[in-house]
């Protein structure tokens, strides 16, 4: 006879007890998700992406990108994309000590960069980005050397020579030559 199982579901405030050993922590509903620290690949392409929406967003500075970032919601939902994009009004107008991501409720772009969390990244934390509201998604595939961009009502749309982001507020797009990026 088969047995059920009990899944423990966690909490924001049961996330703040957890360790500080390297490892990425995330909730999705409640149900804990763990990665480990990212590798050289990973954190070469996010800091190329990181340099590159810094750039862009500098002159006006509309929004911020932050990496990792934090897309959370009490009481259970805590995820960390590689890179998120948060609009300057979404923003505190001072940054304090008290300052806490729950207080954000706008984001223009998360990018989740995949290497052995691609199933989890594409299945998971994809759907519900789109679901909590944010605007658009990028998943780097750095093993096929991709950019997967989901919008709302349009999942995982394959780029493979380069990828464009045009922001609220913005004319000109930043374009991405995907060979630059995995370089």
């Amino acid at each position: 006879m088969a047995m059920p199982l009990t899944v423990p579901r966690y909490t924001l405030e049961d996330l703040e007890s957890f360790p500080n050993d390297g490892n990425r922590y995330e909730l999705l509903d409640g149900i804990l998700l763990v990665t480990p620290a990212p590798e050289l690949p990973h954190q070469w392409v996010t800091s190329r992406l990181f340099g590159l929406l810094s750039a862009y967003l500098s002159a006006d500075r509309i929004a911020e990108v932050f990496s990792p970032g934090s897309v959370e919601l009490a009481p259970n939902l805590h995820l960390e994309p590689d890179l998120l994009v948060v609009p300057a009004t979404a923003l505190p107008k001072e940054l304090s000590p008290e300052a806490r991501w729950t207080s954000i409720r706008q984001w223009w772009l998360a990018v989740e960069v995949s290497g052995e969390s691609k199933i989890y990244d594409r299945d998971h934390k994809t759907p519900a980005y789109l679901q909590l509201g944010v605007r658009e998604v990028w998943r780097v595939d750095l093993r096929d050397r991709r950019v997967f961009v989901s919008v709302p009502g349009n999942l995982e749309q394959p780029r493979t020579d380069q990828v464009s982001w045009l922001p609220p507020g913005r004319t000109d797009p930043l374009l991405i030559p995907l060979e630059e990026l995995f370089r």
